[in-house]
């Protein structure tokens, strides 16, 4: 049960078309069929740590903005995670995006805001699965997907494991020089460890990055990890048996509870 990934560190900006021809660029140049590619937070809308161009971002240019990617996805035969904001009822979301190789769409929208991000963008309200078959043995794969800030809720994580995710996908917009180095590498290697999924990290290309790029496997072994702040793709070969349920069934449910709702 393998799976092929491939991670994009892309560049990002607020022009819709010009992401969508990155994201294109990219997905042509480094994905193979029935693989999964994985690319970080606003990529196909834009982004910044002040919603500095949410105001005059055009619905109608994110629109052609997905329609290409998702052209591109059906094209090449791949599955492509990727974030984008999103017109919502009351204004805004955050989002991260699924293009299927048949035209398939899923979406999810972000539940715990970022602090800039809380009274201009609507939270979502619900951990979704992506369910999809992939790679050359179609396997049937769950994929939990969380954005930036979420990093920093690992309940979060561990009720998508629960619920059946074998891999994490992660997409952020990390680039504050106020962040530590190396808190949010440590998080991620956690997040994996104490789930046993894999993790696919995906940031945005910049020079104050505080988040690398990342493939990670279920014992929180770095299977892959931009050495550059630019555009980057990192590749790696998932063998799907080594998740497992080891730790999370050895969890003290008499002594503390998470509940949820599906």
């Amino acid at each position: 049960m393998s799976l092929h990934v491939v991670v994009g560190q892309l560049a990002v900006d607020w022009e819709p078309a010009r992401n969508a021809q990155r994201v294109v660029s990219f997905l042509h140049a480094e994905c193979t069929p029935g693989g999964l590619a994985v690319l970080p937070e606003a990529a196909l809308s834009g982004y910044d740590d002040d919603l500095s161009g949410l105001a005059g971002l055009d619905a109608a240019a994110l629109r052609e903005a997905h329609a290409a990617v998702g052209d591109a996805a059906a094209e090449l035969g791949v599955h492509v995670l990727a974030g984008s904001l999103l017109p919502a009822d009351g204004g805004w979301c955050n989002a991260a995006l699924y293009f299927g190789p048949q035209g398939e769409r899923w979406v999810y929208h972000k539940v715990n805001l970022a602090t800039h991000e809380r009274g201009r963008l609507v939270a979502g309200a619900a951990l979704p699965l992506l369910d999809l078959q992939a790679g050359p043995e179609a396997v049937h794969l769950s994929v939990g997907v969380q954005l930036c800030r979420e990093l920093k809720f690992p309940e979060q994580w561990l009720v998508l494991a629960r619920r059946g995710a074998s891999v994490l996908a992660y997409l952020t917009y990390a680039a504050n020089p106020r962040v530590p180095a190396g808190v949010w590498r440590s998080h991620l290697i956690s997040r994996a460890a104490e789930t046993q999924r894999f993790v696919l990290a995906a940031n945005v290309a910049s020079p104050v990055q505080h988040c690398p790029s990342m493939v990670i496997s279920p014992d929180g072994v770095v299977l892959a990890e931009t050495t550059t702040t630019g555009p980057a793709a990192l590749h790696a070969d998932l063998d799907l048996t080594q998740t497992s349920g080891w730790l999370l069934s050895q969890q003290r449910g008499d002594v503390v509870t998470v509940s949820y709702r599906r």
